[in-house]
């Protein structure tokens, strides 16, 4: 479905300004003071609060409310506990000698949200339930190393590892090692994962609980009654709403005081300086690992197999194969523009796709923008304009590109400069927006979402969710291509594959040197950059919006924005 201005028409119909009476409770409101209630805006709704089968940060968030991991890192990297009773060190014999195991002490007493207790059992399920092939679970990666995930008693949990594993503190912790309640998704192991009901009223150990839950829509949550620290919560209900775009959600808490928090604000500097003199609240940022990039699809778009599948790694892309046009694309693009006109100081341009913790930020490579380079590398790959139409072409095919991202305003003036960048250099670039519900969504069967990547180019973000890299850069590896037959789970959307770099980053996954581990995964990262593999373009800030009455909000590059939500409060 492609969107475009008409997406941005039928996304304001319905003015942000209403959505507090959208989820507003059948029964006579009461004063707001006696209710308690947060507000929380998210103009890319969530879709899913099953964090294992979401490829969006918005539905990480969301179920973050209500679900926990063992541990987390906050923004200094150091362990924060959330399930787990204590850090495994080999002081106190949870981490063996080797790294080849790690044991966790789990906390007792703690309940589900529906009374039932939490136990190891759980922990297992969790990784039997990410790992099994029919569940076809986006957040494998962190596990594949496991070898087994025992119960040594109800408060006891054993992670014995393939081999040596310096990255052993990932499993079940941050934001992908939300656990899950055994008895609520046991009858729908395999095949049946994306049927469970607790894909979208999960049951959680969490502060909050969901009692309404639309995707695409509205999420409301109350006090579980079940939580550890129930009675110091802020907070009787959370209001969650999704739509619109990133210009309104900040106006609705900036300017308005109609919500309390607006998630991912991706507008221009001097807009959201006008609306911070509205004095409702204020613009919090934070640098992390975020990082605005091009991806570039390796295969052909508009290739369609038997079996109906566009973009299949067995036909490659007629011309983006070729190094020296992907190195032409990455001199016409015009970083510094971009970030000036549509960042400012929330974010700066970047030749690199791993930039945090700092250790991995190489300093080995560069970016220039050099139109005549572009050009001269263009002429070198055999492309001309020999028609006289302002196209290069070669064999008879024209050097014409589809250049999707979602609807956003910043994304789209990104869109706008790259494409005048390239039309100067003789490419012609076709721009697509899809909705942000659509294009961030899980929804296999959505051909336009940013996993199936049925286009040339795609802009998104992304930055490794713990200080640990190794998931994030296996993101390029073979075995993580996007496609059919892993029902698009796989986080290779660019159907990019380099035994040179899986080796690389076979051996950071043994590699206990902290040095030398660092090192290799500098190498995955020039390898990247080097043969433009993707195009990195901005070390973006993660900004958000929140009302000036809000406090005990901590955030952390290593978890999502709601991690330490039981800790929110509102000041009178």
């Amino acid at each position: 479905m492609r969107q475009g201005s008409k997406s941005i028409l039928l996304l304001a119909i319905v003015p942000i300004i209403s959505w507090l009476s959208a989820c507003a409770p059948q029964s006579p409101k009461p004063p707001a003071t006696e209710q308690k209630e947060l507000r929380l805006l998210y103009w890319q709704a969530p879709t899913i609060l099953n964090p294992h089968l979401s490829n969006g940060y918005k539905d990480f968030e969301a179920a973050r409310i209500t679900l926990e991991p063992l541990a987390s890192f906050d923004k200094n990297g150091e362990m924060v506990l959330f399930l787990a009773a204590e850090k495994p060190t080999l002081e106190n014999g949870g981490l063996a000698a080797d790294a080849t195991s790690v044991t966790w002490k789990l906390k007792q007493g703690v309940k589900w949200s529906d009374g039932k207790p939490f136990t190891a059992a759980d922990v297992v399920f969790t990784y039997e339930f990410v790992t099994n092939k029919d569940v076809a679970a986006n957040s494998v990666g962190v596990y594949e190393n496991i070898a087994k995930v025992e119960a040594v008693d109800d408060y006891t949990v054993k992670i014995t590892f393939k081999e040596p594993n310096p990255a052993w503190f990932l499993p079940f912790t941050g934001a992908e090692g939300m656990i899950l309640p055994r008895h609520q998704f046991e009858q729908y192991q395999g095949a049946k994962a994306r049927e469970a009901p607790g894909n979208l009223i999960p049951v959680g150990t969490g502060p909050y609980r969901v009692v309404e839950f639309k995707p695409g829509d509205t999420a409301v949550y109350e006090r579980n009654p079940e939580f550890r620290e129930v009675a110091n919560l802020g907070f009787d209900r959370l209001l969650l709403k999704g739509g619109g775009d990133s210009t309104s959600a900040a106006r609705s808490v900036l300017q308005t005081g109609e919500a309390d928090y607006a998630f991912n604000l991706q507008i221009e500097p001097q807009v959201l300086q006008q609306m911070q003199t509205g004095g409702k609240g204020k613009i919090i940022t934070s640098f992390g690992p975020l990082v605005e990039r091009i991806d570039i699809n390796h295969s052909d778009p508009n290739h369609t197999t038997p079996e109906g599948e566009r973009s299949n790694v067995k036909f490659p892309h007629p011309f983006l194969t070729d190094k020296k046009v992907r190195q032409a694309l990455n001199f016409a693009i015009d970083r510094q523009t971009i970030v000036s006109q549509l960042y400012g100081d929330t974010g700066k341009p970047t030749a690199n796709f791993l930039v945090a913790p700092a250790a991995y930020n190489s300093p080995n490579t560069s970016y220039e923008f050099n139109p005549q380079k572009a050009a001269a590398l263009l002429d070198e790959a055999g492309w001309k304009d020999t028609n006289n139409n302002g196209i290069r072409d070669k064999n008879g095919v024209e050097m014409k590109l589809v250049f999707q991202t979602s609807v956003n305003p910043v994304r789209q003036k990104t869109q706008q400069i790259i494409k005048q960048s390239l039309k100067t250099v003789g490419i012609e670039v076709e721009l697509k927006t899809i909705d942000a519900s659509i294009f961030f969504s899980s929804d296999p069967a959505n051909p336009d979402t940013i996993a199936r990547f049925s286009a040339d180019l795609e802009l998104y973000t992304t930055g490794n969710n713990s200080p640990e890299p190794g998931d994030y850069m296996k993101t390029y590896t073979c075995q993580e291509i996007a496609q059919k037959s892993n029902n698009w789970s796989g986080q290779n959307f660019a159907r990019y594959c380099n035994p040179t770099y899986d080796a690389l980053w076979q051996k950071s996954q043994t590699e206990l040197d902290p040095k030398k581990r660092e090192q290799l995964f500098i190498q995955m990262n020039d390898m990247l950059v080097k043969d433009v593999e993707v195009i990195p373009l901005v070390n973006r800030a993660d900004a958000i919006a929140l009302n000036s009455s809000i406090i005990g909000l901590d955030l952390t590059p290593w978890d999502r924005n709601t991690w330490n939500i039981k800790d929110w409060q509102r000041q009178n």
